[in-house]
């Protein structure tokens, strides 16, 4: 059985940008992801600590090695058990306000008992409840997270959950939690999709404001560019065309559509 220090693969991206991985699959393969991206940000005052993950190794031992003498922030993008998992770890999670409520009370993730993997019996010490937050505070759209030399703004982005946000550095990194990822996105049910397209809209105009951007999704691939965002929005404003295509899926209650580039997972409920 693995360490937490042999779980969590760490990475050095930039001197003030950890990614901190996950693999989701090996908790649970159903979910169609592999990497789960936590992401640490060492501002000259304070660090910040984007979601913590999914609970089953002690995360906050390898957070303070981390950031030093620094104070800590920590962040959920959204309230989903493999983002919230270590959240009990700290004194204090901030999450959009809509979302507030959910990470005060525990997380059933009973569903995880059939998973084909034996990590997941780590879970029996919580009886498949996940501990909730400490204390929690509200976040809105545009309100701003001083770092020191760095900030961040928040972008409420619903559309994966009603409470996902996005966060934009004054430095042009876009943290865009699970609202917008390759590989599998999970979307909400059919008639929900052209909301979810004007969030993505919403990403688009603001980066192309930007000179430049980095897109920094919570699951698979890291760093990609505004084509993620453009390709998402391609690839659902086509789904109408090919929603003959689409493969019940019963662990998710959804749809999955594949069209080569993603894998559509739409819920059903």
């Amino acid at each position: 059985m693995a360490t937490h220090n042999e779980w969590f693969e760490i990475i050095k991206h930039k001197d003030d940008l950890y990614i901190i991985r996950e693999k989701l699959a090996e908790i649970d393969p159903r979910y169609n992801s592999y990497y789960t991206n936590l992401f640490l940000l060492l501002g000259s005052k304070t660090a910040l600590l984007i979601d913590t993950g999914a609970g089953l190794f002690p995360l906050k031992p390898i957070i303070n090695e981390l950031i030093g003498k620094r104070d800590l922030k920590v962040l959920n993008t959204h309230c989903h058990w493999d983002h919230v998992g270590s959240n009990h770890e700290f004194d204090e999670i901030y999450i959009h306000e809509i979302e507030k409520l959910t990470i005060s009370r525990p997380t059933n993730i009973s569903i995880l008992k059939s998973s084909p993997k034996d990590v997941v019996k780590r879970y029996e010490k919580y009886n498949y409840s996940l501990p909730p937050a400490n204390s929690v505070k509200p976040l809105k759209d545009g309100d701003i997270i001083d770092l020191g030399d760095l900030t961040l703004e928040v972008i409420h982005t619903p559309g994966h959950s009603p409470g996902s946000i996005c966060l934009l550095t004054n430095r042009n990194e876009l943290f865009t939690g699970d609202t917008a990822h390759y590989g599998t996105p999970y979307l909400p049910k059919k008639k929900l999709l052209p909301d979810f397209l004007s969030t993505l809209s919403k990403l688009i105009n603001l980066c192309e404001k930007q000179e430049y951007i980095e897109i920094y999704p919570s699951h698979e691939e890291y760093v990609v560019g505004l084509e993620l965002l453009k390709d998402l929005h391609k690839g659902i404003e086509n789904i109408e065309n090919i929603w003959d295509t689409r493969v019940k899926n019963d662990f998710m209650r959804s749809w999955i559509i594949d069209d080569g580039k993603f894998k559509y997972d739409i819920s059903r409920i």
